[in-house]
């Protein structure tokens, strides 16, 4: 066993556990604060459930496949990474959503598919569900507590068919979750404020509105000719992030270690660490864990048993992608960027993105394809996923039939698992992660960052990495300085 054991150095040691996106760019940032930094992937690849690839010749991306624009952290890190001149907006953003075996199209005045008005949602669901979100007026006020579930909620003030025909499939594209048990603090934050201050849902949903209307496109976006547009991808794929991100990592001094994994974690003295490898040890002044939950529960469990058990606690879905790659000539006129599904019909798949359509990139590399996609399984439901990657095809077919008459055979297909790839936000997961991070608090130089903690999206894993990472460098390059001034400068 290799041990990296030596003497002082000018500048403090981090080691970064988890080479998704997040854990890149924790290591980015530490780098850019002054630190040394070594980042230690399990896996022999890089990017987490960020991962690009190609079907008949066509770029494609595997895993996630956009990113939230009106938020500034990963259009920031795309820019810094020489990335900013590829990012898109969507060719189309016009969706629908297969109800009752018909594609309508996805309406529009609503909060992750809380209607503001009963006419908002007109099309979709009955005529008895609408004049049930008109009732909403005339409840009392109902008093929500610290925390709710939103599918709970909304059924409450306005019916389940609200729930299982819009927020319900709108949040599994998301979290791959149950909307009646998934946290309005934690995925709607915003609305669950709203609807605390108001008496009425449908008065919160307008207040949203009306405070989004009022806040211009963010500068980020407008600067890279996004135009103000709510998702984004990048020409070649989202999965092509990670790798840029990690060359910018190894062009600062960066070392990456694929193949590696974390195995213990030991404390050295009051404020180091000791990250122990099947072939390595590593010493450190500082260590983020952007590791999945249950990985950074097993290295706490001897520091910081609490929190191990805090970890333990949250849960993870599961959910596999069907790609498909078409002979245009052989489709029907597909609508849009693709289609969302209602759990509560009883279909195999839970949405359909039409890549060609809403990503220009992959039509202009592939003319004569038209590339597809599918999800399949969301938690407590990923029975699907145990099937063969025949069944899956085979199923995804059925139900693209069934919804837009699809007939073809596809030249090529892919099938992608992402095992216990999306956390669970249920209610009360933001007071676990402030519980967490509070039996956490007595270990110095130590952050947990990723998807698990403050949100699932590409920007806020960014954010969660440089929260962590500015956390630890404040820490090791203040002592650092301290003990050897002059020390710990870039230059």
């Amino acid at each position: 066993m290799n041990a990296d054991t030596t003497g002082p150095q000018a500048a403090p040691h981090a080691v970064v556990v988890g080479g998704g996106i997040t854990g890149l760019a924790a290591a980015l940032r530490l780098l850019a604060a002054g630190a040394r930094v070594t980042l230690l992937e399990a896996g022999g690849r890089l990017g987490g459930k960020l991962r690009a690839g190609e079907i008949a010749g066509a770029p494609v991306d595997l895993g996630a496949e956009s990113l939230l624009a009106r938020r500034p952290e990963a259009v920031a890190l795309a820019e810094a990474v020489g990335l900013g001149g590829r990012l898109q907006a969507p060719g189309t953003a016009t969706a629908s959503v297969w109800s009752r075996g018909t594609l309508v199209p996805m309406p529009k005045g609503h909060v992750m598919g809380v209607p503001g008005t009963a006419e908002a949602v007109a099309g979709l669901l009955s005529e008895e569900a609408l004049r049930r979100i008109g009732r909403d007026a005339e409840l009392p006020p109902t008093e929500i507590g610290d925390d709710v579930a939103i599918g709970a909620y909304v059924a409450e003030r306005m019916g389940r068919e609200v729930v299982d025909r819009l927020v319900e499939p709108l949040l599994g594209g998301v979290y791959a979750g149950d909307a009646y048990r998934i946290s309005m603090k934690a995925a709607v934050p915003a609305l669950f404020a709203a609807a605390r201050r108001h008496p009425t849902l449908t008065a919160a949903v307008r207040a949203v509105q009306a405070a989004g209307a009022a806040v211009p496109a963010d500068a980020a976006g407008a600067a890279t000719g996004l135009g103000g547009a709510v998702f984004a991808g990048l020409d070649g794929g989202i999965g092509t992030l990670p790798g840029a991100v990690a060359d910018a990592v190894r062009a600062a001094g960066g070392t990456i270690l694929t193949d590696t994994p974390a195995t213990a974690l030991l404390r050295t003295g009051p404020a180091g660490w000791r990250v122990v490898t099947p072939d390595r040890v590593l010493d450190a002044d500082a260590v983020v864990l952007a590791a999945p939950a249950p990985v950074a529960a097993g290295l706490l469990g001897g520091h910081a048993p609490a929190a191990a058990a805090l970890l333990g606690e949250i849960a993870y879905a599961s959910m596999a992608l069907v790609t498909f790659a078409f002979r245009r000539a052989d489709l029907p006129e597909l609508p849009g960027s693709g289609f969302l599904v209602p759990p509560v019909d009883g279909h195999t798949i839970k949405a359909s993105t039409f890549s060609s359509q809403k990503w220009r990139w992959v039509g202009d590399a592939a003319p004569e394809l038209f590339v597809l996609r599918t999800s399949v399984g969301r938690h407590g439901e990923e029975g699907w996923l145990h099937r063969d990657d025949e069944d899956l095809v085979a199923a995804s077919l059925k139900d693209l039939g069934a919804a837009t008459g699809l007939a073809a055979r596809p030249v090529a297909t892919a099938v992608t698992r992402w095992t216990g790839g999306l956390p669970q936000y249920p209610v009360g997961h933001l007071d676990r992660v402030a519980r967490l991070r509070d039996a956490l608090a007595d270990l110095p130089g130590l952050r947990l960052a990723g998807a698990a903690y403050d949100g699932v999206g590409i920007p806020a894993c960014v954010a969660s990495a440089h929260r962590a990472a500015d956390a630890v460098a404040d820490e090791i390059i203040a002592t650092s300085r301290t003990a050897h001034p002059g020390a710990g400068h870039s230059s």
